[in-house]
């Protein structure tokens, strides 16, 4: 590998001789110069990976001269050599002007340690990471062969969506797709695990044995804050969020709010009509269906149709908990970007609010309008790039505007969740099904469906699973894994059309498990 090249300006360099001999010993390519001239002259000439910089000398001193190398090269990094303790120099490093600075006088020790955190921490960074990667991938393998429980499924999927993170930093070390077979894998076997599971959770929720659960959090997570809080609670409620989304979103607002996470699963199937009213009711939807018969048999396929009771269901929770609200609920959906900043820009008007529910929808238009849209697919082609995505939306988005606004306010907390997650969807299961049956892609309800087993749970009897009926004698059938289902005419179109789509309304982690964040003002 070709040496790193390295400036060294100083008047006095004779006296550095040691040091510089000892960083070609490094294997560092190393110039020097005497003067700021000089200097300046052979930046404009040469390509230089790193300079150091007296910052007192005869002539144009050293911050004359790393303006004039900035002007040039404004992205080399230099490092000031200074005799000065001065903590000017501590606010320019930290404000970027220099990129480190060492004070004489100086060990070769110290030098290149500078040397390594500039020039080589991303490869030596990159080494470690591959070694501990390894070590959990072991671990993680372990884990699948000693039957988990939920907590230990929520542990590897916290530990696989810590790795993507940290492989996105560092894709160099090439063991992407190690950690995306292992993902498979583990998703083939928490498919078996919740279709072993599932209808024993839903059956005993509270106790020690089940998960928490969609129809749990509300009671668990708000109103234990709404009873306790002295400024506003607000409940937002980010359609289609996962795991990893919401953790590099997270790191804009650690200076902002005391955060906590816990992590619940989603109701099957993982989809809007289902599992968000489920949150808002506090209900099962065969319990929902009961209480609202025609909620599941108008618009089956209309998901803002199917979720224009959110309110009533959380106001219905409300009052069966007795919850004593100072003032009247407040609910807001986002469903444009400019609902977003109309509400960010009057949030403040609700810092007396005691509880407001919020629903923002936009990472389910991303996920949706992906499959849709070639650009989209242009600008998120993978997970990384997915992940991508939502933090420069986030960063740029009223949905932190407002959380900047909320953070201003005295005792204000946030309780932060999901209805569901996604999957980036990657096999096609051929189904056959009668005409009226549902057109979801991880989901279907319908007379006559059939699947291979292998890539789906077939529910004969939805009343078993607590789902609606929809009026009619039907089946449900929920995809596992990366599945999505393709009826057999025009097959190989729609496989082809859907491959590498995200989708939610079936049985994997991305979908099912998921976080509950609790944010608390440190205004």
């Amino acid at each position: 590998m070709k040496s790193k090249k390295i400036l060294w300006v100083d008047d006095e360099i004779d006296l550095l001789r040691s040091h510089v001999i000892f960083l070609s010993e490094k294997g560092y390519d190393v110039q020097t110069v005497t003067n700021g001239e000089d200097a300046v002259s052979k930046v404009s000439e040469q390509q230089f990976d790193l300079i150091f910089l007296d910052e007192m000398m005869p002539g144009i001193g050293g911050l004359e001269t790393l303006s004039r190398i900035k002007d040039i090269k404004p992205n080399i990094p230099v490092v000031m050599v200074t005799k000065s303790e001065a903590e000017s120099l501590m606010n320019d490093a930290i404000g970027g002007k220099i990129s480190d600075y060492l004070i004489k006088p100086i060990l070769p020790s110290q030098v290149l340690l500078v040397c390594k955190k500039l020039l080589e921490s991303k490869k030596i960074s990159g080494e470690y990471i591959a070694k501990d990667y390894l070590q959990d991938f072991s671990e993680i393998s372990k884990m699948l062969l000693m039957d988990p429980d939920f907590n230990d499924w929520i542990e590897i999927y916290l530990k696989l969506v810590n790795w993507d993170l940290e492989i996105d930093k560092h894709p160099e070390i090439g063991l992407r797709q190690t950690l995306i077979d292992q993902r498979k894998e583990c998703n083939q076997e928490f498919s078996k695990y919740v279709e072993r599971n599932y209808l024993k959770w839903i059956n005993s929720l509270g106790e020690d044995t089940s998960p928490t659960l969609t129809p749990e959090i509300v009671k668990k997570y708000v109103f234990e804050k709404v009873k306790k809080s002295e400024g506003p609670v607000f409940f937002f409620v980010l359609d289609c969020l996962r795991i990893d989304q919401w953790l590099v979103m997270e790191k804009q607002l650690i200076d902002l709010f005391n955060i906590e996470k816990e992590y619940y699963y989603s109701i099957l199937p993982t989809a809007t009509p289902y599992a968000r009213n489920s949150l808002f009711s506090g209900l099962f939807p065969s319990e929902i269906e009961n209480i609202y018969p025609d909620l599941y048999t108008q618009g089956a396929e209309d998901e803002r149709s199917l979720n224009k009771y959110e309110k009533e269901f959380l106001q219905s929770q409300v009052d069966k908990n007795r919850i004593e609200l100072k003032n009247d609920l407040k609910y807001m959906k986002i469903i444009d970007p400019e609902v977003g900043r109309s509400f960010e820009q009057n949030v403040v008007s609700h810092k007396k609010t005691h509880l407001m529910a919020v629903v923002v929808n936009f990472l389910d238009m991303i996920a949706h309008g992906r499959s849709d849209s070639d650009i989209l697919k242009e600008i998120a082609p993978d997970e990384a790039a997915y992940r991508s995505l939502t933090d420069s939306w986030f960063r740029h988005s009223s949905l932190f505007g407002t959380f900047r606004a909320i953070a201003k306010m005295p005792n204000a907390k946030i309780i932060l969740t999901t209805d569901h997650g996604s999957i980036r969807s990657m096999r096609g299961a051929k189904v056959l099904g009668d005409r009226e049956a549902s057109t979801n892609l991880r989901f279907k309800f319908g007379k006559n469906l059939k699947v291979d087993d292998k890539h789906a749970i077939f529910i004969k009897n939805p009343t078993e699973y607590k789902l609606p009926r929809h009026g009619l004698t039907i089946s449900y059938i929920i995809a596992k894994e990366d599945y999505y289902f393709v009826y057999p005419t025009d097959y190989h179109k729609y496989l082809s059309h859907y491959k590498d789509t995200f989708q939610h309304g079936g049985i994997s982690m991305e979908e099912m498990i998921l976080p509950i964040v609790t944010m608390e003002s440190k205004a």
